[in-house]
């Protein structure tokens, strides 16, 4: 079994690798750079588009081709308003060799004023957390959720939820894909 993920991230990689395994044995995991097509920190619905348009770029790419894979992985990390307070959160799609898609999400975690509206005017939130921690490149490391649970959770722990949630269609194809 074959899966690429569409990021150089070694926190991205390392999520689907340990998610797959648990399913399926003797699975392979590659990774390439994928572009969003998103703005650099996405916001709302944004954030789906970003993690689909990672995974169907290498579809794309690789769906007809010797190399194809039997999964293709967008994850991307955005930040969404709910009853009146900014999360953020990770957004995961995955599409098969069929072009079958499926989205998972990881937990929510709030985020204070201060943070938001630097991620509204632009900024990514991995640029935010690098000098509020003075430490550098803190997404490819622990992540915010790592700094704001004091290191309980990590970036690894949390996309590995939501890519949890989102391989469940494949589990239960029938159940999912039946009239598609």
């Amino acid at each position: 079994m074959k899966i690429i993920v569409g990021s150089k991230n070694p926190v991205k990689i390392e999520a689907a690798r340990e998610v797959f395994s648990i399913y399926f044995n003797n699975q392979k995991v590659e990774s390439y750079d994928a572009p969003s097509g998103v703005s650099p920190q996405p916001v709302g619905d944004e954030t789906f588009r970003g993690a689909y348009n990672r995974a169907f770029h290498l579809y794309s790419l690789f769906n007809d081709k010797s190399e194809r894979a039997d999964f293709y992985v967008g994850i991307e990390g955005g930040i969404t308003k709910l009853y009146g307070k900014w999360f953020a959160f990770g957004c995961m799609c995955i599409l098969d060799s069929n072009k079958r898609d499926s989205y998972g999400l990881s937990p929510f975690f709030e985020l204070p004023d201060s943070i938001t509206q630097k991620l509204l005017d632009g900024i990514e939130l991995g640029t935010v957390m690098d000098e509020l921690t003075s430490r550098e490149n803190t997404k490819q490391k622990e992540g915010a959720i790592g700094f704001f649970t004091r290191g309980v959770m990590n970036r690894k722990e949390l996309y590995a939820e939501g890519l949890k949630t989102a391989i469940i269609p494949f589990l239960h194809e029938k159940l999912f894909f039946s009239g598609k």
